[in-house]
């Protein structure tokens, strides 16, 4: 039985971020690819030497919770286009981030969110829809009436607008009490509408979204106990009356007072055996070194273990960054090298360590892509490409286009082909020596025709 040994816990996106040239020679040279050559997530070439690339080899994805506000560091971004496939919004999808006034949406922030995790080809999964915290004022002064009109609301025009982009979504979040009473969590939808808030919840996202994989989120349910045991009867009562639900995220949250539990993997189990898929959420794991690297694996082998596990998502890149900070519960350290807990992850996916990364010894590098310009034709992408925690004196990157892309120019880097013409190499062009950490970059124009899609960005070569 696993009890939070927090007097009060803090969802891990309740602690907001304070504030919320081409010199071009042409070249001639022209690239086609095929659709089927494409390479579906962006990441090394040699997918199993990243998170994302062995998680998916096993048909699975790992996944990172990710704040629009740090997208602009380069070695956050880096990190996460390198090692992820899929993304959550930490805080941008939340009540209070996309409706703080009633019926006046704002999805800036969560737009941004969405439309780097699309250029990287990863999964995106949405959180959260309804849940007791972080909603505006106005929603706890609402009717029982106005309330259930509201909720409803909210649900479906946040929905419709992220309509076929988003893999999966937290409908409800955090609705069941700790302790033992199994009982419903004292909330404006609690109090006002009672238990059935969850379906008319989960009835109305099934509306307005109807390819979207539809969850129950919460934390303290990763082991059998009076909380899960509620969860779960609730969730193979929807099944047996027809319900739409298709998953149950986990978020396995843990430290010493509340440690990954023996049954953990039984669990998974049992709620996949409804006939739900499962999902782990929001993994952090307080600690350092062997014994933090220890749980991550045990995590990590109980999805794989569980054929309904479709997927891990951290919460947060790095550590500096994290909600539990001062517990360094990630893979990556303050400077984004890599934990002994990465190892053990990658390890457990059935990977082997190489290409990029966000840190770690010898010579290596990392390749990250953003597009810069577009035009009514074309566009121009830009690849930075950052050292690694030792100095290199030589790196190459492989960039492909889409199937009815073709590049016109490059610039900062020379460019070969294979064969067939298809995958472009890049070479330095006088800039090859990079301090440990430091970054160049490398542009090519290509000419969309009709194809808007980011090019695959293959893995960084060091040497």
């Amino acid at each position: 039985m696993v009890i939070d040994s927090r007097q009060v816990r803090q969802e891990p996106g309740d602690r907001r971020p304070r504030l919320r040239v081409r010199r071009a020679f042409s070249l001639g040279v022209v690239g086609l690819l095929t659709a089927a050559g494409v390479l579906a997530l962006s990441g090394p070439a040699s997918a199993a030497s990243t998170l994302g690339g062995a998680a998916a080899a096993k048909g699975r994805y790992f996944g990172a919770a990710v704040a629009a506000n740090h997208l602009g560091e380069a070695p956050y971004a880096t990190t996460l286009d390198t090692e992820f496939n899929a993304v959550t919004p930490e805080n941008e999808m939340k009540w209070d981030a996309v409706e703080s006034s009633r019926n006046s949406f704002n999805f800036g922030s969560a737009d941004q969110i969405v439309g780097h995790a699309q250029g990287k080809g990863m999964k995106i999964r949405g959180h959260t829809l309804v849940w007791h915290s972080q909603l505006p004022g106005w929603v706890g002064g609402l009717s029982a009436t106005e309330l259930r009109s509201a909720m409803n609301n909210h649900i479906t025009k946040v929905m419709q607008h992220y309509q076929g982009k988003i893999y999966a979504w937290d409908v409800v979040n955090e609705a069941f009490q700790d302790g033992n009473s199994g009982a419903g969590r004292s909330s404006p939808f609690q109090d006002k509408l009672g238990d059935g808030f969850i379906e008319e919840a989960f009835r109305t996202a099934r509306a307005a979204d109807p390819g979207a994989k539809l969850c129950y989120n919460d934390y303290n349910t990763d082991g059998q106990n009076a909380k899960s045991n509620a969860v779960y009867a609730m969730v193979k009562d929807f099944k047996a009356r027809g319900v739409p639900i298709d998953c149950v995220g986990f978020q396995s949250h843990f430290n010493n007072q509340s440690p990954v539990p023996g049954d953990y993997q039984q669990n998974l189990q049992r709620f996949a055996d409804l006939g739900v898929d499962v999902q782990i959420t929001e993994l952090d794991i307080e600690g350092s070194g062997t014994a933090q690297a220890d749980n991550y694996r045990r995590v990590t082998q109980a999805c794989l273990a569980v054929s309904r596990c479709t997927g891990i998502t951290v919460w947060g890149v790095t550590d500096k960054y994290s909600w539990r900070a001062s517990g360094t519960p990630l893979l990556f350290d303050n400077n984004y090298a890599k934990k002994p807990a990465y190892t053990a992850v990658l390890t457990a996916l059935g990977g082997t360590s190489g290409g990029g990364g966000g840190g770690g010894g010898g010579a290596s590098c990392t390749a990250s892509y953003s597009e810069t310009q577009r035009w009514g034709d074309r566009f121009n992408g830009q690849v930075t490409v950052t050292a690694g925690s030792s100095a290199i004196s030589d790196w190459t990157v492989t960039v492909t286009v889409r199937s009815a892309q073709s590049v016109s120019t490059t610039w900062n880097g020379t460019p070969s082909w294979d064969s067939s013409g298809k995958v472009m190499t890049m070479r330095p062009n006088g800039n090859g020596n990079l301090g440990a950490g430091a970054a160049t970059s490398f542009g090519f124009t290509v000419m969309a025709n009709g194809d808007w899609s980011a090019p695959a960005i293959g893995s960084c070569t060091a040497s």
